[in-house]
């Protein structure tokens, strides 16, 4: 299919079309299930613990949130955007222009995220980066970045006299120098900060749409723009560090995408080294992020390319090895931390719980279409591995972001909160959102919203 305007068949997307109603009753029964799945599990992640007098160490399992009914400055606008996004959405999608599309995307990121957080007015934006355990606090009192790296291992265990603040802790200090960076350019309150990382955040279904499209995935990347542009993780993604993060990552895969595909070996080069540069810089803004390398291998695989690697492998590894010149050593810091993260709340989470219970609050953030996408897709990719095209693109790479949420689930090292820090995850499962049949796409992006909506306004997030 071309990019051009002009629309977007049922045929051309490379998912089921409509047919007969018996039939399209057949393909849908997985995805009624998986749906159904999805919610009983949502359900029973939150009525478990006060019907059985678990204490779980968060308010509002499976969330990091409060009970807070309210509404706000910004609930007028977040209606409107769900309205528009899910009745002109997904003609737009099909039949705007590639480039007058990305910018749509964008733009509709932004407003989603924004009058999202401005349920809660300003503070929405701010307030929350302007906590105890976030990065602004470190970042205001940083004076010298060269001593801070060389003490910063030092200052992880809670049993150090000025320990680090929990999220500086408990990350590479990849994270904190953002936020220094944005202090020294005069950006270093909390509304200025938030705004930053809600407009770096909102590029990630962006580069996600170019990585589908230089991968021959276009069509399948226009069905999928509006489950990326307004997601539920929008929520998090306004207020949070990890929603930059996620950005980051997204850039770096796109970039890894655009060296698999270059025709010449300065593309190969220049577009691998600047894949591992920013792949590098997440793995030194979160430990997590390492998993990133299962999506990377992905789109290698997709694009039946290796010749990156070495450009890429070895730009990431300059950049772990920078900071290590630097005074912080990434494989001497990750076994603190470990030890400094047993040593808090999370020996105290049930780890019976939130084994499963994570996986419900993943389906909060990333919308319960989660589990029909992974119904759908992971099929598929067993229907054309050996083969070629945008499904098979689509398919590898939601099964890379599923074996890399398992991988993250089963480390026990995010008892909860996982709404925020698997993020960076998220937009790759997302895509799989193209895959469903037309009829299962047509409902499945009102309940997305209306579940960002809802959520939004019946609960407060910590992040």
């Amino acid at each position: 299919m071309s990019d051009a305007p002009g629309g977007l068949s049922g045929a051309a997307t490379g998912t089921e079309a409509d047919a007969p109603a018996a039939a399209g009753r057949r393909r849908a029964s997985p995805q009624l299930v998986a749906l159904v799945a999805t919610l009983a599990l949502i359900a029973v992640a939150a009525l478990l613990p006060p019907l059985a007098g678990m204490d779980v160490r968060v308010p509002s399992p499976p969330l990091m949130a409060r009970w807070m009914p309210r509404v706000g400055p910004g609930t007028v606008v977040a209606l409107a955007v769900a309205v528009l996004v899910a009745v002109a959405g997904p003609r737009v999608a099909g039949r705007w222009s590639w480039r007058r599309l990305l910018v749509a995307v964008y733009l509709t990121a932004v407003v989603w995220a924004t009058a999202l957080a401005a349920v809660d007015g300003l503070d929405g934006l701010g307030a929350i980066l302007q906590g105890p355990n976030e990065y602004l606090g470190t970042a205001r009192a940083v004076t010298d970045v060269g001593a801070m790296l060389h003490e910063y291992v030092d200052r992880i265990p809670f049993s150090h006299p000025d320990n680090w603040p929990v999220h500086v802790a408990g990350h590479p200090p990849g994270a904190v120098l953002v936020f220094v960076g944005l202090v020294r350019l005069g950006l270093g309150s909390g509304l200025a900060a938030g705004s930053v990382v809600l407009l770096v955040g909102a590029t990630t279904p962006v580069a996600v749409m170019m990585l589908l499209r230089r991968l021959g995935a276009a069509d399948l990347a226009r069905v999928a723009a509006p489950f990326l542009a307004a997601a539920p993780t929008a929520i998090w993604m306004a207020v949070s560090a990890d929603g930059l993060f996620t950005a980051v990552a997204a850039w770096g895969l796109a970039a890894l995408g655009y060296a698999a595909t270059a025709h010449r070996v300065r593309g190969v080069a220049g577009f691998g080294v600047l894949a591992g540069v920013l792949l590098g810089a997440c793995v030194m803004m979160s430990y997590g992020l390492v998993l990133l390398g299962v999506l990377a291998v992905a789109v290698l695989v997709v694009a039946r390319r290796w010749q990156p690697l070495p450009w890429a492998a070895g730009a990431a590894l300059a950049v772990v090895g920078g900071f290590a010149l630097g005074g912080f050593a990434w494989w001497e810091a990750y076994p603190v931390l470990v030890q400094r993260y047993w040593d808090g709340i999370a020996s105290s989470r049930p780890g019976g719980y939130w084994i499963w219970a994570n996986l419900a609050a993943l389906a909060v953030s990333a919308g319960v279409v989660l589990g029909p996408v992974l119904t759908t897709a992971l099929p598929r990719l067993r229907q054309t591995w050996r083969g070629s095209g945008s499904v098979r693109v689509v398919a590898l790479l939601v099964t890379a972001a599923a074996v890399t949420i398992v991988l993250a689930d089963l480390s026990q090292m995010s008892r909860s909160e996982v709404e925020r820090i698997w993020l960076p995850f998220v937009p790759w499962l997302l895509v799989g959102t193209s895959l469903l049949p037309p009829r299962w796409r047509r409902l499945a992006l009102p309940c997305q919203l209306v579940l960002a909506l809802a959520v939004q306004h019946l609960f407060h997030t910590f992040w």
